[in-house]
């Protein structure tokens, strides 16, 4: 059919035009991944994750306690993204004939994600950014594990190698490509047992030493199935806790020490009636020496022992021992009196870190609402600072709430309720004390039911 141009006004002309030329592109727009597997809950751009479904650009991926998602990207590569967490593909533009103009941006804003690269990535590594919220990521082709919170980002590889930087001057958030400047700090697979670490405000990482607490697979763990796992750990099922007295402090009577967990049914008196009795579910405490005193967790022990590190922060974690998770009503509500609990102040500025005290304290779960919140007051000599938390209770116990800087919720947590003494918690905890994070607190809380 022929179509006549010569009484349509120019304009017009020129919009069906430019509408026809742009249809063939529109066509052939490729998408960046396509969902493989999928566990547990995993929303993507707030709708239910579905398998097979095609992952445009521009999409959050999100997941709940026991989500795992892996993504195939079109080039062939790899994003597995583990429980808790949140993760974007920001861009994913391949140009096979010029790989020149491939233009490839991944973010993980909270949780741990597994990036494998794919063939795109490796023609053009130049072109290839993965975002954390206070790093860059560039790859030498690469297959790599990353953990990150707000505040710190830990990067293990697997294979190949990464060049990390902090967000400077040089180096922004909003830039594409590796950042290559005097704070980037390589990493490869064959500089077995190490990992980089990186704290807000830093712009160079540090390498450190491994330790199983710390690793990214303590945090969220591998599926016994993700392929090609090279990586310690295995599923959700397994990676479960030894079991230490939850009196963690060495100056207090008693001190550390290792205990059993006798979870037979009672056969004597009290009050038990004949129900499992559940003692130590949680282990809590500093991980490293700080201030002539040792750390009162071994994590390379728990992690030996099968621990679940249900929280960390950069000072202090939480593990919960074997066998206890807790299945939590859907009815019905709990409130906890703090029992215990540490904090520091770190001043990033000075570089001083200083004890604090925490008064005041309150943790109420809603259980038909799967919520929870929490607050107390942190005391630093003449200074006190409120702080409260929000988030979500998860069928297996564990409470999860992001740093909403928002006056109802200016704290993350992180950290599980039990079924031990009839209802005990224990959560990490971090805030900014100053609007810009230069000094931050951290700590740790101990619950017992009210």
């Amino acid at each position: 059919m022929k179509m006549r141009t010569d009484n349509m006004p120019g304009n017009f002309l020129r919009w069906i035009l430019v509408s026809l030329m742009a249809l063939p592109a529109l066509a052939f727009a490729e998408d960046a991944a396509k969902v493989t597997a999928i566990w547990g809950k995993v929303q993507i751009n707030g709708k239910s994750a579905a398998m097979d479904s095609q992952i445009p650009e521009n999409t959050t991926i999100k997941t709940g306690a026991d989500g795992y998602i892996y993504l195939k990207t079109l080039d062939d590569g790899l994003l597995i993204v583990r429980p808790n967490s949140e993760a974007r593909i920001v861009s994913y533009h391949v140009d096979k004939n010029d790989p020149a103009n491939t233009r490839i941006k991944l973010e993980l804003v909270s949780g741990v994600a597994r990036s494998v690269s794919g063939s795109a990535v490796k023609l053009a590594r130049q072109n290839f950014r993965f975002n954390t919220p206070v790093a860059a990521i560039g790859v030498r082709g690469t297959d790599f594990i990353v953990s990150t919170t707000q505040d710190v980002t830990r990067v293990v590889v697997l294979d190949g190698g990464v060049v990390v930087s902090g967000f400077d001057g040089a180096c922004s958030p909003q830039g594409g490509g590796p950042c290559e400047g005097i704070s980037a700090t390589e990493l490869f697979a064959r500089q077995q047992g190490m990992l980089l670490q990186i704290n807000k405000g830093q712009s160079k990482p540090q390498l450190l030493q491994s330790a199983p607490g710390i690793l990214p697979d303590s945090l969220a763990p591998p599926r016994s199935d993700e392929p090609g796992s090279k990586t310690l750990g295995a599923n959700n099922n397994t990676n479960v806790a030894g079991v230490i007295d939850p009196n963690l402090d060495p100056n207090k009577a008693g001190g550390v020490q290792q205990t059993l967990v006798n979870n037979k049914p009672s056969t004597g008196g009290g009050n038990s009636g004949g129900q499992v009795v559940l003692a130590n579910t949680i282990i809590w405490g500093r991980y490293f020496d700080l201030f002539g005193q040792k750390a009162e967790i071994d994590t390379r022990k728990q992690d030996e022992n099968q621990s679940k590190n249900v929280g960390m922060n950069n000072y202090y974690a939480v593990f919960q021992a074997k066998n206890t998770e807790w299945q939590v009503p859907n009815t019905g509500s709990m409130g906890f009196a703090m029992k215990d609990g540490q904090a520091l102040i770190v001043d990033k500025v000075k570089s001083l870190e200083s004890a604090a005290k925490l008064e005041n304290g309150k943790l109420q779960l809603d259980f038909a609402t799967a919520t929870f919140t929490t607050g107390f007051d942190v005391i630093s000599g003449s200074e006190k600072f409120a702080l409260r938390g929000e988030g979500s209770v998860y069928a297996n116990g564990v409470l999860y709430g992001v740093n909403q800087q928002v006056p109802s919720a200016n704290m993350s947590v992180n950290g599980v309720v039990t079924a031990e003494k009839g209802g005990t918690a224990s959560y990490v905890f971090s805030s900014k004390l100053d609007e810009d994070g230069k000094r931050m607190v951290y700590g740790v809380t101990y619950w017992n039911k009210r």
